[in-house]
């Protein structure tokens, strides 16, 4: 979703698989991130995203959520770090050279605290597109940004987490088995499990949010050919515990005959997929020691 599928996970209790950052983030952003673009319009409709709209992405990753909010009018401003090389696409996204500073637009390194001061306006929207309930422990993150982010959003703002759908409505999950069997030895955190069905309310309960509805979107996976599917699915992080495992070649070779089921006859790949989201709002009485505390209004978007 950064907006990513996952956090990518490098490194698993000193073992790192050997991956090209670069590589691999161009992946991420030609092949693999614009699949999850059914999910970001209906969320930004749905919250009628737009003009009046101040947005606080987390884990932005290389951008192409804010963009798509950007092209609605609304300012934005991403937070992400360890990911330098997909921060930096999403600067050429959304702050091209020779185009100027924009004065509604922000890419952060490091820390929603690190997006905003005193004096910045508080955010009406935040949104947090990573999804999560693919890999065990990957909600433990979200709920440390949450806790930074949602002092910087105003009283009642929409806050909007992600999540992967019911294994059975999600063909890639037959894919990442694959993950999990080769990764199984390591039985560490970061090993691909089953989506459940509570995972978002879990996350928004522990934050302090009040959910506020939610939906699911399909987001089908479509592939040019086999070799961009792989590619495609590695750049998510998905797959590292495996590579550490075992390594890089066993872990194309599995990855591709588990692919084969969802070739089609002109070489094409294509693998229905439903995501879930969650609408949750800010307290009303969200008035604590937080940047936004005092002063912030009542939301009237979404």
């Amino acid at each position: 979703m950064t907006p990513t599928l996952v956090r990518q996970h490098l490194s698993h209790a000193g073992t790192t698989p050997r991956v090209n950052l670069c590589a691999r983030a161009r992946d991420w952003s030609e092949i693999q991130e614009r699949m999850l673009v059914p999910l970001y319009e209906t969320v930004h409709e749905r919250l009628e995203v737009g003009p009046a709209t101040r947005l606080l992405g987390l884990g932005c990753g290389s951008g192409l959520a804010l963009l798509m909010a950007a092209s609605r009018g609304a300012a934005v401003t991403g937070v992400d770090s360890g990911r330098p090389e997909l921060l930096a696409l999403a600067r050429q996204r959304l702050l091209p050279e020779g185009a100027g500073t924009r004065a509604r637009t922000a890419i952060v390194d490091g820390s929603p605290r690190d997006a905003a001061d005193a004096e910045t306006p508080a955010f009406t929207v935040v949104t947090a597109f990573e999804p999560i309930g693919c890999l065990a422990g990957d909600s433990e993150g979200l709920g440390e940004l949450l806790a930074e982010a949602i002092p910087l959003a105003e009283r009642g703002a929409p806050v909007v987490l992600a999540g992967w759908g019911p294994p059975e409505r999600c063909a890639t999950s037959s894919v990442l088995r694959v993950a999990a069997k080769l990764a199984d030895p390591l039985r560490r955190a970061g090993s691909p499990r089953p989506a459940r069905r509570d995972d978002l309310e879990e996350v928004a309960q522990r934050a302090g949010l009040r959910p506020d509805g939610s939906g699911r979107v399909a987001c089908p996976f479509g592939y040019a050919d086999l070799d961009s599917a792989v590619r495609g699915l590695l750049s998510t992080g998905l797959f590292d515990a495996a590579i550490a495992a075992t390594d890089q070649e066993q872990v194309d070779k599995e990855v591709a005959e588990a692919l084969h089921p969802y070739q089609r006859p002109d070489g094409t790949v294509w693998m229905p997929n439903v995501f879930r989201y969650l609408v949750a709002r800010v307290p009303q009485d969200s008035g604590g020691p937080g940047l936004h505390g005092s002063t912030a209004r009542p939301s009237s978007g979404g």
